[in-house]
C-alpha cells in the first residue's frame, strides 16, 4: 500500500480533528470528510447543553499545541462549556489553522468504504490493498483512495428507538411528529413545543437528566405542565449515579439535582417501564408497557441513547462484539452488562483493531451501544492510532491517560435495592496494564488461580503498558466471585 496516500478521517468533530492533528504531527497526510457544512456539525445539534466535563478534559493536547502556535488563547480549564462553546472556541479555530484547513472537505458525506477491487470475500493481498472511500459531494458521487481509514463520525445521527426490544414500539412511527430523539433545546429554540404541555421523557442516562432539568425549570414559570419520566429499571438507585463520589463533579450533581426534583414531586417517575406500544387516544399520546398504561401526554422525548451506523462497512471485515457492537477487544472494558464503573481502562490502537488492518472506528462510535464515553477517551484513542499508523507501536501501546470514576458500579446494585460501601475503588480500580483482567479484583482472583471476580470476561485483550497510576476513589472495594 502506498504511503503517499492520505489517511481518510470520517467526521470533523473533536475526535476527527484531533486525529488529523496527530497524523500531521506524525508526518502523515489526513483527509477529513465531513457531511455537515461546518466543522463540529454533530456537536452543534446539542450546542445548548452544558457539558459535565470542564475545559481541561475537552481539549486534545496536540490540538492545543497547534492552536497555541497560531495565537489561540485557551479558555479557563476549570470552566464547564456548552457544546456550542466547544465548537466556537475550540473546533472552529482548530479547523481554520493552516495546518488542518487544507485537509478538510465539508458537505462531503461518505456512503461506503471498501478495499480496492476486493469485496469482503477476497483474501489475496487484502492488507496491502488501498481502501476506496466513496462519498457524495455537491450531488456528485466521487471516490478517493486511502492507506488507512479512521471513522470518527459519532452516533448522534442514529438514536435508539423508544421500543424496549431495540426496534420502534408499535405506533412509534405514527407518533414521530410528537417525538424528539436526543436533547431538545427546551429553554430556547424548542420552548414553544413544550411550554404548558404534558411531556414524557424516556431514558435513564445523562441526556435524560439534562432534558428533565430543563423541563422542570420551564414548568416553574408555566401552569399546567406535567413532566413524566419513564425508566426501565425497577428503581432509581443506580440510575441517579455516584453523586458526591463522582470524580466529574458536574456529572454527579446532575443525578443529585434530579433526585431532588423527584422528591419535590416536580417529576413523576414511572419505573420498570418497557415501552412496547404507543397509541393516540382522545386525551393524548399513551405509551404502554405490557399491562401498564402511562398517563396521556402531548409530547415524548426519547433519551434512550444511540447506536453506530455500520452501513458504511458492508464490504469491510469488522471484529465487533455481538452485544455492544464495539470492537471485540474493547467491549469487555465498556459493556455495562459486565463491568460498568465508569473507570474504563485507557485504550488505543490495540483494542480498536479489526480484521481489515488500518481501519479504526474511534470516538463515541467505537463504544457501539455502550454509554460513558468522554472526549478525553477519544483523544487518547487517536493519539495511539496515529502512532500505530506511523509504525511507532511502542507509543501506540503506551497509555497516557487516567479517567475519572463515576463513583457507581454495576456490582453495587445487583438487584437495584441494596448497595455496598463506596469507600474503596470500583472493583479495586482499573486492572494493572500487564494483567489480562478487567479490574484489580479480577486480576487478583486470576493470580490466585480462580476464574476471575465475576464482573468481567475470563479473557482480556492484549495488554498495554501503563504509565499513569489508577484513579484514587472507588465504589465497590473488590468484589469476589
Amino acid at each position: 500500500m502506498s504511503n503517499s496516500l492520505p489517511v481518510v478521517i470520517i467526521g470533523a468533530g473533536p475526535i476527527g480533528l484531533a486525529a488529523a492533528a496527530h497524523l500531521r504531527a506524525r508526518g502523515l497526510t489526513p483527509l477529513v470528510l465531513e457531511a455537515g457544512t461546518q466543522v463540529g456539525a454533530g456537536m452543534r445539534q446539542w450546542g445548548h447543553v452544558r457539558m459535565f466535563s470542564p475545559w481541561e478534559y475537552n481539549i486534545d493536547a496536540r490540538c492545543a499545541e497547534l492552536l497555541a502556535a497560531n495565537g489561540w488563547q485557551p479558555p479557563d480549564p476549570a470552566r464547564f462549556p456548552t457544546g456550542g462553546e466547544v465548537v466556537e472556541r475550540y473546533l472552529e479555530p482548530l479547523g481554520t489553522t493552516p495546518e488542518l484547513s487544507p485537509h478538510i472537505r465539508l458537505n462531503t458525506r461518505v456512503s461506503s468504504v471498501t478495499r480496492q477491487r476486493r469485496d469482503r470475500m477476497k483474501n489475496a493481498q487484502r492488507d496491502t490493498t488501498p481502501f476506496v472511500i466513496r462519498y457524495l459531494q455537491d450531488d456528485q458521487e466521487q471516490e478517493v483512495l486511502a492507506q488507512a481509514v479512521i471513522d470518527a463520525s459519532g452516533t448522534f445521527a442514529s438514536p435508539n428507538p423508544l421500543g424496549a426490544a431495540g426496534i420502534p414500539a408499535l405506533g412509534e412511527q405514527s407518533a414521530a411528529a410528537h417525538i424528539f430523539y436526543g436533547i431538545p433545546d427546551v429553554l430556547g429554540a424548542d420552548r414553544a413545543r413544550y411550554v404548558g404541555k404534558r411531556i414524557l421523557v424516556i431514558g435513564s442516562g445523562h441526556s435524560a437528566f439534562n432534558v428533565l432539568t430543563d423541563l422542570a425549570r420551564l414548568a416553574e414559570t408555566t401552569a399546567g405542565m406535567e413532566v413524566h419520566w419513564a425508566v426501565r429499571r425497577p428503581s432509581l438507585q443506580r440510575v441517579l449515579g455516584g453523586g458526591e463520589n463522582d470524580q466529574l463533579q458536574e456529572r454527579g450533581r446532575l443525578g443529585l439535582r434530579i433526585a431532588r426534583l423527584v422528591e419535590q414531586g416536580r417529576i413523576t417517575v414511572h419505573t420498570n417501564i418497557h415501552i412496547d406500544r404507543i397509541e393516540r387516544a382522545e386525551a393524548g399520546w399513551v405509551a404502554y408497557s405490557d399491562t401498564t398504561v402511562l398517563p396521556p401526554v402531548d409530547e415524548l422525548i426519547g433519551a434512550t441513547g444511540f447506536r453506530p451506523d455500520l452501513s458504511l462497512f458492508g464490504e469491510i471485515r469488522l471484529d465487533l462484539d455481538l452485544g455492544t457492537q464495539a470492537p471485540v477487544a474493547l467491549a469487555p472494558l465498556i459493556d455495562p452488562n459486565l463491568h460498568s464503573c465508569g473507570t474504563v481502562r485507557p485504550h488505543g490502537a490495540i483494542e480498536l483493531q479489526h480484521a481489515d488492518s488500518n481501519l479504526y472506528i474511534v470516538g463515541m462510535k467505537s463504544y457501539g451501544r455502550a454509554p460513558t464515553f468522554l472526549l478525553m477517551t477519544g483523544y487518547e484513542q487517536v493519539r495511539s492510532v496515529a502512532a500505530a499508523l506511523a509504525g511507532d507501536w511502542e507509543a501506540a501501546r503506551r497509555v497516557e491517560l487516567v479517567l475519572p470514576e463515576t463513583g457507581v458500579c454495576n456490582t453495587q446494585f445487583a438487584d437495584d435495592t441494596t448497595s455496598v460501601s463506596t469507600s474503596a475503588s470500583c472493583c479495586g480500580g482499573p486492572a494493572p496494564a500487564e494483567a489480562a483482567a478487567c479490574c484489580v479484583a479480577d486480576a487478583e482472583a486470576k493470580a490466585e488461580g480462580r476464574g476471575g471476580c465475576g464482573c468481567g470476561p475470563t479473557t482480556a485483550p492484549t495488554p498495554v503498558v501503563a504509565v499513569a497510576a489508577p484513579a484514587k476513589s472507588s465504589c465497590c472495594g473488590g468484589a469476589r466471585a
